[in-house]
């Protein structure tokens, strides 16, 4: 036995759960770690969250954050033990039911499960965010965004470009100042199927169950639009996207010209952060699986890029970075696990 498993059996000895059946679950792109426990006695069934503190992981912003939504009547998952030293959660287990698994198995469902979701965001947005997030504007979101070239462009091409990098952030800036400088409600920032439970069985706002939140920041409303609807797992119909964008728009008031021009400018954004984090998932921390989502995130930056006021971007991304073509993709893949920042 570990040290850490040690540490596991203690906490859950305390927690009353020490003899549960365990049964791990699909993992994130983090160090975290989540196990489903079975009550022996009860049958009553919860989450373990084991994120190991000196592997850089902090329970403390999701325990802040699920309060915070919680307080909203949004079901992010109550906590029923903690050690937050130790960085260990005893969650509510919130089901199997990930948007991402419900709507191929029920297609019919999807333009439901997506408008529950788009009404999670109004809600969430009519109320003022918490004190103590750190503004994801355009001072920070730039330079996220290099990361494609930081990660995917070495990887891709075999060398750096340091001059078309540079030209790039001050380009992206531009943007982001000109089109999405608000930071004014809280954004989840990873929003999407794979995050997302469905409830049907509550009420309103509450059929949605939020998980992998603990990296909110304040930011722009549109934000966390992008994450939903330009999905890097899974391809979301032009018209639910159309539509769920009015959806939002309708039911807040945003002008619609300036909205979408902020959601093609943060979907260049986020899909760019994508690009270099993948890449880096791959040659640095030896998870290739990753690389098989870069072309529809590249098909998602090429079309936020079309709009017409981003083309001093568009210029700049199509004459510096590759696309993930096969070829490409086999030469980032043939790097895996050889960065010696690992």
């Amino acid at each position: 036995m570990t040290e850490r498993d040690a540490k596991i059996e203690s906490f859950l000895s305390r927690s009353g759960w020490s003899d549960a059946l365990r049964a791990v679950l699909a993992g994130d792109a983090s160090n975290r770690r989540y196990l489903r426990l079975v009550h022996p006695e009860t049958g009553e069934r919860a989450v373990l969250m084991d994120a190991p503190p000196d592997k850089g992981e902090d329970v403390l912003p999701f325990i802040r954050i699920c309060g915070f939504l919680r307080g909203l009547n949004l079901s992010a998952p109550d906590i029923k033990a903690r050690d937050e030293d130790a960085g260990f959660l005893l969650l509510e287990d919130l089901g199997d039911d990930l948007f991402a698994r419900v709507i191929p198995r029920e297609p019919q469902l999807e333009n439901s499960l997506y408008s529950a979701a788009i009404d999670v965001l109004i809600q969430l947005h009519a109320h003022a965010p918490p004190p103590g997030l750190e503004a994801y504007g355009p001072a920070m979101a730039a330079p996220l965004s290099a990361l494609a070239y930081d990660w995917y462009l070495p990887a891709a091409t075999d060398q750096e470009n340091a001059s078309a990098k540079s030209e790039f952030m001050v380009a992206m800036q531009d943007a982001l100042a000109a089109h999405a400088p608000d930071c004014d409600v809280l954004i989840q920032r990873d929003y999407h199927a794979e995050n997302l439970l469905w409830l049907p069985e509550r009420d309103g706002v509450g059929r949605v169950g939020l998980l992998d939140f603990q990296d909110a920041a304040l930011g722009h409303r549109a934000y966390d639009l992008v994450s939903l609807l330009q999905d890097a797992r899974r391809d979301v119909p032009t018209d639910i996207e159309v539509d769920m964008i009015a959806r939002y728009i309708d039911a807040t008031g945003q002008p619609s010209a300036a909205f979408k021009a902020a959601y093609a400018t943060l979907g260049v954004q986020r899909n760019l952060r994508i690009l270099g984090v993948f890449a880096r998932l791959c040659v640095r921390d030896g998870k290739p699986g990753y690389l098989d989502f870069l072309p529809r995130v590249w098909g998602l930056l090429q079309r936020d890029l079309a709009h017409p006021n981003l083309s001093a971007l568009q210029d700049i991304i199509d004459k510096t970075l590759p696309s993930p073509s096969p070829e490409i993709l086999d030469k980032v893949q043939a790097k895996c696990a050889t960065d010696p920042r690992r």
